[in-house]
């Protein structure tokens, strides 16, 4: 076996005899250094520069004993990792338990046999270096993970951020649309928030019904109720002689007014489209909700004369939002309905103008739905 100079052995005994054979027997193959008691070995590991890969610590010696000696070594954080084997003429059980408890690696027992002492001392050497590789190879892991841990977390406040940009981005998008609207509807500020709790409402409701689950989910729930004021934002388009009129509209007039979903439509439309995400932006419920919610379930609407299931989730729940707080509401040209007369005439029109399950839901949430009137009424100082 070549030398090592990398493996350094110490030898710590009293007798100059031992310590004079394991160095013979060693000096061969390793760095081999002595000292003659523990006091005299405890201070040369204070000194990084020669502590040793190995320690051979005869355990009977005269002041600090081997056991002591030990038990300090591996004490200490930076000294146990080094491999201590106890040299003892002690034949007894319970001090080789008793060395073992205190940390020792080993024992080599007196007298020394040569190919032993070579044998165990190369394989306490191996089994060290292999700990130091995988304590070396832990360590690494654990600074990449913790790397890569603050990467992920800076890369997951950086999305956060992203997205509260973005929604805020929405936000001020459906705002901005919402301002163009009330400069030329007569609709009410109140009527806005009371229909957009309504559509709120009766989604939560019907979110785990089977017909709904797949469509309505936090995301798409709350993207509605910011969207659900849009519904009537075509009617900018509509000339003011028609919209502001004080009175019911001739047929002619009523024609023209007919079309302010399909403007509502074409107006969300460009929108999305100056977004570069046209038909999947946040605008989609949005531009539904603008151009279906005069559909009806029995087909008989405006302005396409769609039927059942191909009209939108979220225009059929604005649909029922939007007449339900119509009948409530005073409008120059039809007189105020109750609660119970809305929901009356409501239901009447089950499976009819609205969808039969959203009928159900409303009258589920009938008290709701009166609480949601009285707070958001048009004379609440709100």
């Amino acid at each position: 076996m070549a030398k090592d100079a990398a493996a350094r052995i110490l030898i710590v005994d009293d007798q100059p005899d031992n310590l004079l054979i394991l160095e013979d027997l060693l000096g061969e193959h390793y760095s081999v250094h002595a000292a003659c008691d523990g006091e005299a070995a405890l201070t040369r590991l204070q000194d990084d520069s020669h502590r040793p890969d190995l320690m051979l610590l005869d355990v009977v010696m005269p002041g600090m004993d081997g056991f002591e000696v030990c038990r300090r070594i591996k004490a200490s954080s930076a000294l146990r990792d080094i491999p201590v084997l106890l040299l003892t003429s002690l034949d007894s059980a319970a001090d080789e338990e008793y060395g073992l408890s205190l940390g020792a690696d080993d024992f080599i027992h007196k007298p020394y046999s040569p190919p032993v002492v070579l044998a165990r001392v190369n394989n306490h050497l191996k089994l060290a270096h292999a700990s130091r590789l995988l304590r070396d190879r832990n360590q690494d892991l654990e600074r990449l993970v913790a790397e890569r841990t603050r990467e992920i977390l800076c890369q997951s406040e950086q999305l956060i951020r992203s997205k509260q940009d973005v929604i805020a981005s929405q936000g001020a998008t459906i705002t901005a649309l919402c301002s163009l609207t009330a400069v030329r509807d007569h609709e009410t500020g109140g009527h806005i928030r009371r229909t957009q709790h309504y559509v709120r409402v009766l989604a939560e409701h019907l979110r785990d019904h089977p017909r709904f689950r797949r469509e309505l989910d936090d995301e798409s729930i709350d993207m509605m109720f910011k969207s659900a004021p849009l519904h009537d934002v075509g009617k900018v388009a509509i000339p003011d002689a028609i919209l502001l009129k004080q009175g019911k509209l001739t047929a002619q007039e009523w024609e023209i007014m007919r079309r302010h979903p399909t403007y509502g439509r074409d107006a969300i439309a460009q929108a999305e489209a100056e977004l570069g995400d046209q038909g999947g932006s946040f605008l989609r419920y949005a531009r539904e909700i603008a151009h279906c919610h005069h559909e009806k379930w029995d087909g008989s609407g405006y302005p396409q004369g769609l039927a059942g299931d191909a009209i939108p989730i979220s225009a059929r729940l604005m649909a029922t939002a939007d007449v339900y707080d119509a009948l409530m509401s005073r409008r120059v040209y039809k007189q105020v309905h109750s609660h119970e007369q809305a929901m009356q005439m409501i239901l009447a029109e089950r499976g009819r103008h609205f969808d039969p399950d959203v009928v159900d839901a409303l009258q589920g949430l009938a008290e709701t739905f009166r609480d949601i009137a009285r707070r958001y009424r048009d004379d609440d100082p709100q």
